[in-house]
């Protein structure tokens, strides 16, 4: 059943199965082949099984100093003396920018393009998943992304955004969701760290929310939600208990999660805590059993 809550309820929860159609462009990123994105994917489920089998804090997820990694992980975040394809525990050098999930190649693959980071996909994934506020869906039609400016330079996917937000019928979404993408610029489409962008120009992370915030890279974002850590916190609650109850929750069950992170807060959200507020909770213990199946005797 442990297993199952890692492999089941974390797939679900950080849509890890989009890694299985993340396919890098092989000649921009050979070294994104599957056994890459498997091993991405098992640096994830590792990295949240570590949280529930040694209870943890949910709020490691984001400032873990270690990681689980193999060769071709070391190699693509930079690490040295890791061999073979065996995953283990490291912690993190001090002067490596991974910490947690956001620091993960693998989220970082799944919510880039083939060819080049989408600031989008990954600012709805952080909106979706870790923030637990998700934004509209898009209209219909959607104009595409201008590869060149007007005097025909090649544009960088940041000024490709400037220029498509500059429609008033995009601004509103976008400058909603960018900033939390733009945020992690410094990852390429697999993931990879870098201070170049695909333009052979500086990497700029800086970025801005509608409410006037200012932050800058993987750590500023990291600040920002942690300033916040209760929303972080309501995601992972909503989503552990919508796994529990086997349904989708609704507005009467709000009151529920708030409880249950009110509860967990002593113990600065353990997951065992978290697992057994949710337990005791009302739309648990109430909830439907299911059918047993029919049988026929002869």
């Amino acid at each position: 059943r442990a297993e199952s809550l890692t492999q089941n309820f974390a797939t679900q929860w950080l849509q890890l199965s989009q890694l299985d159609n993340a396919i890098p462009d092989p000649i921009l990123f050979p070294e994104g082949d599957k056994t890459l994105r498997d091993s991405l994917r098992k640096e994830t489920e590792m990295l949240f099984d570590s949280i529930r089998s040694e209870n943890r804090s949910i709020l490691d997820l984001l400032t873990a100093k270690y990681a689980f990694i193999n060769e071709p992980i070391a190699k693509l975040y930079g690490i040295r003396g890791i061999y073979g394809p065996r995953m283990r525990r490291v912690n993190i050098p001090a002067d490596n920018p991974r910490s947690g999930l956001l620091g993960e190649g693998g989220i970082q693959m799944m919510t880039s393009h083939s060819n080049v980071t989408s600031p989008v996909l990954r600012g709805k994934w952080i909106l979706d998943n870790i923030l637990g506020s998700s934004p509209p869906p898009p209209p219909p039609v959607v104009p595409e992304l201008k590869a060149t400016g007007t005097n025909g330079k090649i544009l960088s996917m940041r000024e490709r955004l400037e220029q498509h937000r500059s429609n008033p019928m995009c601004y509103s979404c976008h400058a909603t969701i960018e900033p939390y993408g733009v945020a992690l610029e410094n990852f390429d489409a697999v993931g990879r760290w870098r201070t170049i962008n695909e333009n052979g120009e500086p990497v700029d992370a800086s970025t801005e929310l509608v409410n006037g915030t200012k932050f800058e890279g993987l750590d500023g974002l990291r600040n920002i939600i942690l300033a916040n850590k209760d929303q972080f916190v309501q995601t992972a609650t909503n989503r552990l208990l919508t796994y529990a109850v086997g349904r989708g929750l609704d507005y009467y069950d709000m009151p529920t999660i708030r409880k249950i992170v009110k509860q967990s807060a002593p113990s600065n959200y353990n997951f065992s805590t978290l697992v057994v507020n949710v337990v005791k909770s009302m739309p648990f213990q109430m909830r439907k059993a299911p059918k047993p199946e029919q049988t026929s005797v002869k």
